[in-house]
């Protein structure tokens, strides 16, 4: 087979499957692991695929929504059990940061419902809504520069409030992770300073995103694993990303 119908036998499983691993397609097409890489190198650089730890995706999955007020009524299901997992870990008294995410959005109705005394800050105003409606729980928003597509605050103003507490755990949101660096990414540079001031705030920091995120990475990194006690998910990625999450010592939830 030559290369240019190898590369298009791997772009016709992809358009089948979603994604793509390495392994498998040096098993199916009978060449080396490396000879597999270079053929989806080339296929990222011509605009057909995006690269991944051990893999691919198509282009068009690539990059996320970022604009978290079309995200709210999607994967409703996996958002819920994440939240339920981030609840499980809160206790009573406690002082919680949640970051801008949608299954953080879901989180604060568990809590606003639970009766539990907390406070609870957080930089989107979403959740500030929803908390406000309980009477045991105090709700602390950041203020700071409003960013629409997020319906939260970010940057300067914001990072200097959340400076001044110490949470107990906070929930960051999260646009994907980079498995061959071990990186936690986010959409842009105020974003990504905003979380990684509440990291350093919290003595335990998780990140909840959904399963899908493992294979998806964005432009700023904020943090690394070993900056983190886990992260939250609703349903455990495949064993190449589980192997890699395990070498880095990262808890899964």
């Amino acid at each position: 087979m030559f290369t240019s119908e190898r590369q298009e036998a791997i772009l016709q499983e992809l358009r089948a499957q979603g994604k793509v691993r390495v392994r498998t397609l040096s098993d199916k097409f009978e060449v080396t692991e490396d000879c597999i890489r270079k053929d989806l190198k080339a296929l990222e650089k011509a605009g057909k695929l995006k690269r991944t730890y051990g893999g691919a995706i198509l282009s068009g999955d690539y990059p996320l929504d970022r604009d978290v007020i079309d995200r709210r009524s999607v994967n409703i299901r996996e958002k819920g059990i994440i939240a339920r997992k981030a609840y499980e870990l809160i206790k009573d008294n406690e002082t919680v940061f949640l970051d801008i995410s949608t299954s953080n959005i879901r989180l604060a109705e568990m809590l606003a419902g639970s009766g539990r005394r907390l406070v609870v800050v957080s930089n989107m105003i979403d959740i500030l809504q929803i908390l406000a409606a309980s009477p045991a729980v105090t709700a602390v928003g950041t203020g700071g520069i409003m960013y629409r597509t997020v319906n939260g605050f970010m940057g300067a103003a914001a990072i200097e409030v959340i400076r001044h507490y110490s949470f107990d755990r906070a929930f960051v949101g999260s646009c994907g992770v980079d498995l061959t660096d071990l990186s936690i990414t986010t959409f842009g540079v105020e974003d990504g300073l905003t979380k990684k001031a509440a990291i350093e705030s919290s003595r335990h920091t998780y990140v909840v995103m959904e399963k899908d995120k493992f294979y998806f990475n964005d432009s700023y990194k904020f943090a690394h694993f070993d900056d983190i006690d886990g992260i939250i998910t609703n349903e455990a990625p495949d064993p190449a990303a589980m192997s890699a999450l395990e070498s880095a010592g990262v808890q899964l939830y």
